[in-house]
């Protein structure tokens, strides 16, 4: 059942919390989860003895965004601003160098432990209006372990009296088992890349066709530095996207990242910009969202969530 794990931390007076906050952990169908407090989040998600993502350490600050859902935004935001119905909105800059407000506003908050059960998780949030944001929105993130993997079903309704846009996206790191990304053989069934420009901003869009973002057939990333939307995806009779990620050289299950119909993009990154040296390459980013980078300009994949409006959204591992 949904547990609260702690380490163990030696201190004379009070006991520190945790970085991440509260820790929930679930077991079941061979597999262990634990999702924390702060962002709400996956640290750690095992199956069958093995560590499927590249996830961080109870003691740790999440780096990367690792396993965080990204809303009402993922990615980025140009000059962390946008327009909405009239009036200009304007974003802290989260990612002050390049001028960009990136990936929402819940990466941070507390998240609550509002349900449990021996096989599911279930955290909220309500975010509510601040700088660059107008709106209240009640957002509920289910975990559930089974016999096929992991699923993760999320939900946004909107509580205000006027409608809000809304965007979502998610940031696991698939693990490269000890070794490096270069080791990995990639599978997405996308047909069409976003270009971007030297801020990670939308620059146009191209066939993956004959380009190095051609995974179609499935291939080893090797020694490319990946950071990429896809799009046009191809699904299967469910409705799902999968994304497969195998270890060559045998021994490991592949992966198995799908995502249902809301999710149209997914991003692909080899954690090359990661601040610490020694996180780099060692995960596979696969993001499934929404919508693509800029989302609140373009409008392009704009969720409007009306009054007492709700999305729902999955994805999961297998």
């Amino acid at each position: 059942m949904g547990g609260d794990e702690r380490g163990a931390v030696q201190m004379s007076g009070p006991v520190a919390p945790l970085p991440s906050g509260r820790q929930h952990t679930l077991a079941a169908h061979g597999q262990e989860l634990v999702v924390v407090e702060v962002g709400g989040g996956i640290r750690r998600y095992r199956a069958g003895g093995r560590e499927v993502l590249d996830g961080y350490e109870p003691g740790s600050v999440c780096d990367g965004a690792r396993g965080q859902p990204l809303a009402p935004w993922p990615n980025r935001l140009e000059d962390g601003s946008f327009e909405w119905r009239g009036r200009r909105l304007q974003a802290p800059l989260s990612e002050a160098d390049a001028r960009n407000a990136i990936h929402g506003l819940v990466r941070w908050s507390a998240w609550t432990l509002t349900g449990a059960t021996d096989d599911t998780l279930v955290l909220g949030h309500r975010l509510h209006p601040q700088p660059g944001w107008d709106w209240t929105l009640d957002l509920e993130v289910t975990y559930s372990l089974g016999p096929a993997g992991l699923a993760v079903s999320t939900a946004a309704t909107n509580l205000s009296r006027e409608a809000c846009p809304f965007g979502l996206g998610w940031h696991p790191y698939i693990s490269a088992a000890g070794g490096s990304v270069d080791e990995l053989r990639l599978t997405v069934p996308a047909a069409t890349a976003l270009r971007s420009d030297g801020r990670g901003l939308p620059a146009g869009r191209r066939p993956v066709a004959g380009t190095g973002e051609d995974f179609n057939a499935g291939r080893l990333v090797g020694a490319d530095h990946l950071d990429v939307a896809l799009t046009d995806l191809a699904r299967q009779s469910d409705g799902r996207a999968v994304v497969t990620v195998e270890h060559p050289s045998g021994g490991v299950e592949p992966v198995r990242l799908w995502m249902d119909e809301p999710f149209r993009w997914v991003m692909v990154y080899t954690g090359d910009t990661l601040p610490d040296p020694d996180r780099r390459r060692r995960g596979l980013a696969v993001e499934p969202m929404t919508c693509p980078p800029n989302m609140l300009r373009s409008g392009e994949g704009m969720i409007v969530l009306e009054p007492g409006g709700r999305v729902e959204a999955s994805w999961g591992i297998s």
